[in-house]
């Protein structure tokens, strides 16, 4: 068989559905992945007891999914801040960090946490962006070795400047993980998020492959896929001919068309795009 692309979708697009009908829609709409916001399960994650990560890892398994990974890490509990040049405060905001990368593990093997929060990393209580960036970058490497222990990859999402101020590039998440130089801190691709990119996507992804462990995909307004003009057949175009082995996981902000229609129209545009490539 030749290659196939892994798709999977965010779950937060299922408000309010219990947790196993939403696996099992998943499942039904022909997605093997599933891609999960802390902050969907409890108000403090850390809190989750072991009984119910096992219960949520089993739902998983046994609809066929795969766990994917974490997104939108620091939603809750609220008023966390990881570059804030308040020490207690930052502290307890990468405590936070640490206690998701043993939530990834517990969920299931090899996940990926997409580090976007950009209003827990910008700059903040006078900080320079030099100086919230550094502080980024330290706590990063800080719990790069719990993240290399639990196998879990901590991806470092570039952000448009109206979302933050600090990493606004792809070029700068790359020169973050080298600067780290760890196998847990890598970086990712997303189609919304890029909008500010003036290196075309597909070269931008082809330039920083070689660390890219995941990609998102929406329209650059944050609506699923094929209610915009976003072109995604160059950037996955790109990813086939590398065989990019990670995930292409739609993660859409715009939940007014309901989950039934976001999870089927965004991957019936994708694999229409994909047969012709």
């Amino acid at each position: 068989m030749g290659y196939r692309f892994r798709h999977s979708i965010c779950n937060e697009v299922y408000q309010g559905w219990d947790f196993d009908k939403a696996a099992r829609h998943i499942r039904e709409t022909g997605y093997t992945g599933i891609e999960i916001a802390p902050f969907t399960l409890a108000e403090d994650p850390a809190t989750i007891p072991a009984d119910a990560r096992a219960e949520y890892r089993r739902i998983i398994g046994d609809e066929g999914l795969t766990f994917v990974g974490l997104h939108w890490l620091m939603v809750s509990p609220k008023g966390l801040h990881v570059t804030t040049p308040d020490d207690d405060l930052r502290s307890r905001s990468w405590d936070h960090i640490l206690h998701l990368i043993d939530l990834c593990a517990d969920l299931g093997p090899n996940g990926v946490m997409v580090f976007g929060s950009p209003l827990q990393r910008g700059t903040t209580g006078g900080a320079t962006r030099e100086e919230a960036t550094k502080r980024y970058v330290d706590g990063l490497a800080g719990v790069a070795g719990q993240a290399e222990q639990r196998g879990v990859k901590l991806l470092v999402e570039a952000l448009p400047p109206n979302q933050t101020d600090v990493v606004l590039s792809l070029d700068e998440a790359a020169s973050i993980v080298a600067r780290i130089g760890s196998p847990a801190i890598q970086t990712m691709f997303d189609t919304h998020n890029a909008v500010e990119e003036t290196t075309p996507h597909a070269e931008l992804v082809e330039k920083h492959f070689g660390v890219i462990r995941h990609v998102h995909v929406n329209e650059t307004d944050g609506g699923h896929c094929g209610t915009g003009d976003y072109d995604f057949a160059p950037v996955l175009a790109t990813l086939k001919r590398l065989k990019y082995q990670g995930w292409i996981s739609l993660e859409a902000f715009d939940f007014a068309p309901g989950a039934e229609r976001i999870a089927s129209e965004s991957l019936r545009h994708l694999e229409s795009i994909i047969e012709k490539l």
